[in-house]
């Protein structure tokens, strides 16, 4: 029943920015806490940000702070994650994921299909 859809990956060069979107649906998106992950080839998931429901709390991975803002819109049911100043190693599918703000992504049980995006130098 739970849906989360991510859009808006897609090729850029290296500086260049992107906005990624998550809708969700099936769940009290307002009422719950959203993440988003990151994996490369060959790599395991890497935790990128997280914001809990009310927007009060936000954490992010040391390798994206200062150049990627995640946010949310409660009556759109749609997190977002603005990407700027972005780098060949960000390169990766990206996922967002449910009902949590942990930075394991073993703690949660709903998730995206994911959108690839990719840097180029």
């Amino acid at each position: 029943q739970v849906q989360l859809v991510e859009s808006g990956g897609g090729l850029v060069q290296a500086g260049g920015s992107l906005i990624l979107s998550c809708a969700a649906s099936g769940l009290p998106f307002s009422r719950t806490n959203m993440c988003w992950f990151r994996q490369a080839p060959g790599k395991e998931r890497e935790f990128v940000a997280t914001i809990t429901y009310s927007g009060t709390y936000i954490r992010y991975s040391d390798s994206v702070k200062g150049r990627f803002t995640i946010a949310r819109d409660n009556a759109k049911n749609t997190l977002y994650l603005q990407m700027n100043s972005l780098k060949p190693e960000d390169t990766a599918v990206y996922y967002c994921a449910a009902g949590s703000s942990s930075t394991y992504s073993g703690q949660y049980a709903y998730w995206g299909q994911g959108t690839q995006v990719t840097v180029s130098s």
